[in-house]
């Protein structure tokens, strides 16, 4: 073991706390750190078991002398009741190598597996053992999120936009900022921006702002470009819209809903056109929902991109279903891909009550025969759950469902077996009879 090694700073864990990541799991919460000496935030530190330790009850007093071997290495937060996340079941001696191998990793892992789009996960967080990394590909601009205080270090942060840089040759990488994670993580606050491009001021595709001059071009560009998934065209304002941009998990789902679909079709929680635009090749009518009017406007600007007729109304979903229920609309395809109603455990119960609500209203305006293509990517609403509260909207509604697919994220947001928390997308097509 390296010097450097040796002096790294050590987290000494609770047996519950080995016994979760000896199991597969890389998270440790605060309650079961026993100790944690020289520590700062976002430190790659040294992981041990306390020696006789029991749930979260042995002190900091168990020492040095009454510890197991190393259980591995871990990135630390001083802030989130996630405080370990492991990196590595050996002691890490080269963190800088060990982040390049793994975004070489996790590139190679999606050249086996991605097909028929140029848009796509790069790095999925602990799903490519990366844990606080997210990083999205759109044709030539990547976008990032860091989610840890470790990721939000210089020097992690160089080495990782370095290898995407040279590994991926985009013409831009921006970074997407998520202020709510940035404060649970006691990070400094700072707005979505331009990490990154290729020739200064000359981002493909970018369009200068109205205030912008040739000085300030660069900061002050609206940076574009189109992408595509399933031969279906978007067009993606990389420092605007949810999340990275667009939503990449549901892109396989997207071709599995256009495959069934047929006749009328309604879009709830249509975001900027994602199910909509792959339904309208299929579909004599396609009717897209959403209460965003920037995320209808893009959506438009995409079904002109695809040459596509699409109808686009801004509501509130729940208002505009009740309302369509009561005056007896009805419709072949309805596909209802809701935000996540669960951010955390405490709101499962009204989550369940609002996906229930949903799908009783999509269900009372199904025709026989017609199609629910229904989405929750909710983690705490388990697959088991879901089809729970589909199975008593359908009592509700006296109405059937067989499901012909029963689906997940698409593959380059890998589920990692012993994290659960990497398989959080639900997707469920059924025939309504």
């Amino acid at each position: 073991m390296k010097e450097e090694t040796r002096s790294r700073p050590t987290v000494t864990i609770s047996r519950r706390g080995a016994d979760r990541v000896r199991a597969g799991h890389p998270w440790v919460y605060r309650s079961d750190v026993v100790a944690a000496t020289n520590v700062y935030p976002g430190a790659l530190v040294n992981v041990r078991e306390a020696k006789g330790a029991k749930g979260g009850a042995t002190t900091a007093g168990a020492g040095r002398h009454g510890q197991h071997s190393i259980l591995g290495s871990a990135f630390y937060s001083t802030a989130s009741e996630i405080a370990v996340r492991m990196v590595s079941p050996k002691a890490v001696e080269d963190l800088d190598q060990l982040v390049r191998e793994r975004i070489r990793a996790a590139a190679a892992y999606r050249e086996r597996f991605v097909r028929d789009t140029n848009a796509y996960r790069v790095v999925f967080s602990e799903g490519d053992f990366l844990p606080g990394l997210i990083v999205d590909r759109y044709n030539d601009i990547l976008s990032f999120q860091v989610l840890t205080q470790a990721m939000d270090d210089p020097g992690v942060r160089e080495v990782f936009l370095s290898e995407l840089r040279d590994r991926l040759n985009p013409v831009a990488i921006v970074e997407r900022v998520d202020p709510r994670v940035r404060r649970l993580e006691q990070l400094p606050e700072k707005e979505s921006h331009l990490t990154w491009e290729r020739t200064a001021g000359r981002i493909k595709g970018a369009v200068a702002g109205p205030d912008s001059t040739a000085n300030d071009r660069s900061s002050a560009a609206k940076i574009v470009t189109e992408f595509q998934m399933n031969g279906v065209c978007f067009l993606l304002d990389a420092l605007g819209g949810q999340k990275t941009g667009a939503f990449l998990d549901q892109r396989e789902n997207y071709q599995a809903a256009a495959e069934y679909a047929r006749g009328e079709a309604l879009d709830v929680f249509c975001y900027q056109g994602g199910f909509a635009l792959h339904l309208a090749g299929r579909c004599e009518k396609v009717t897209g929902v959403d209460s965003s009017r920037p995320a209808l406007e893009m959506a438009e600007r995409n079904a002109g991109l695809n040459g596509r007729e699409i109808d686009w109304i801004e509501a509130n979903a729940f208002d505009l279903l009740r309302d369509y229920v009561a005056a007896g609309r009805e419709y072949d395809t309805v596909v209802v891909d809701p935000p996540a109603f669960a951010k955390s455990r405490s709101h499962l119960g009204p989550a369940l009550g609002a996906y229930k609500e949903l799908n009783l209203r999509a269900l009372k305006m199904l025709r026989a025969e017609g199609l629910l293509v229904t989405c929750s990517c909710s983690y705490h609403v388990g697959r088991t759950d879901f089809l729970e509260v589909l199975l008593a909207a359908a009592q509700d509604s006296h109405r059937i469902l067989r499901i012909l697919d029963n689906r997940g994220q698409a593959k380059d947001h890998p589920t990692q077996l012993g994290i659960p928390e990497t398989a959080y997308l639900k997707c469920v097509i059924a025939v309504v009879s």
